[in-house]
């Protein structure tokens, strides 16, 4: 297991292409230099040892090797040994609504961006607590099981889209269903459901699978996105706009959040409905919620003793960068056979 000490100056990888850019431009330079005052018959017995090959070889080098110091400074740690530790905390599941209708942008950029910065902050501000994710939209799919490593919910959370679920509509019924199996600690007190939807399309069921959940201990908060005047659903492809959604009669669709909806969802699982449009106030509303709830200890096992690992960075990168010093851009014998970059007339 590893983990990243410094990763502020993985920034310095900008340096990389800032000198290919340059290298080809002196390149280019030179070469049009070249033309002005000579031609390539002349130039190959003026030079005939110079090589562009070993040029951009030499260049390489030096990239690769200065990249292994730029990741010598970033300090990968890797962890030597599991160790099992005792933890306090709440475990709080997100179910993330991915239909079709959360990529309306009548919040900007869209719902579903909008539903992960706020489940991202959110993240950011719990402690020992343990979290899982589910996505759904026509079904419902664990994205992520319950776990104290949040950087990797965040990870997972970012990749979460319409395409990971094979039918489209809104099925919180069957999120609910899926929450249950998440919550694995019998001694937990505090099990929250945090449900970030437009709630749109909703099934009669909801309600009483809301009310089967909050029997066993869990309580539900909902988060709506979107806005009662709504906006179309967008047709994506390749990442590019093509249109909207149309109905049968070749109308738009406009799709509008259904405040009421999520809404008697909380009501019935003693939780509450927030609104979502913008992003702190949900935010600092589960952070007071969680904050103050009982803390429940159980065990969780992690990685421990983690040892220093840029000593091997510096070493490989100094290596590249002493073998470009000694590299000369003189062609070898060889390499004039070789002829990659059409430097000789045929």
């Amino acid at each position: 297991m590893y983990k990243i000490e410094e990763p502020i100056y993985f920034s310095l990888f900008i340096i990389i292409p800032i000198m290919t850019v340059i290298f080809l431009l002196v390149l280019w330079w030179k070469k049009n230099t070249q033309k002005k005052f000579t031609n390539k018959e002349l130039l190959a017995k003026l030079a005939p040892n110079a090589s562009t090959f070993k040029s951009v070889l030499k260049l390489i080098f030096l990239l690769v090797g200065l990249s292994f110091l730029i990741i010598s400074l970033v300090n990968p740690k890797m962890g030597t040994k599991l160790q099992t530790v005792k933890r306090e905390g709440v475990d709080i599941i997100f179910a993330l609504d991915v239909s079709k209708s959360m990529l309306a942008k009548d919040i900007a950029p869209n719902r579903l961006e909008k539903s992960k910065q706020i489940i991202s902050k959110i993240i950011d501000k719990l402690g020992s607590d343990r979290v899982g994710i589910i996505i759904y939209a026509g079904n419902a799919y664990p994205l992520l099981p319950i776990t104290t490593d949040h950087a990797a919910a965040k990870m997972f959370l970012q990749n979460a889209n319409p395409d990971m679920v094979s039918s489209q509509g809104t099925a919180i019924n069957e999120a609910l269903d899926l929450s249950k199996t998440y919550y694995n600690n019998e001694e937990q007190t505090n099990k929250f459901l945090v449900i970030i939807s437009d709630g749109e399309d909703h099934q009669e069921e909801t309600k009483q699978k809301a009310q089967d959940i909050a029997n066993e201990g869990v309580k539900v908060y909902t988060i709506g996105v979107g806005t009662e005047t709504g906006g179309p659903i967008p047709i994506e492809l390749n990442g590019g706009h093509i249109g909207y959604k149309k109905n049968r009669q070749g109308e738009t669709v406009i799709t509008k959040r259904k405040a009421d909806v999520l809404e008697s969802i909380a009501n019935v699982a003693n939780g509450k409905y927030i609104d979502g449009n913008k992003t702190e106030q949900p935010v600092k509303m589960i952070e007071k919620i969680i904050s103050n709830a009982q803390k429940s200890e159980f065990e969780t096992t992690q990685f421990s003793d983690y040892k220093d690992q840029f000593q091997w960075f510096i070493g490989i990168g100094i290596l590249f960068l002493v073998i470009d010093m000694f590299f000369f851009e003189r062609k070898t014998k060889w390499i004039k056979k070789v002829d990659l970059f059409n430097e000789k007339e045929s």
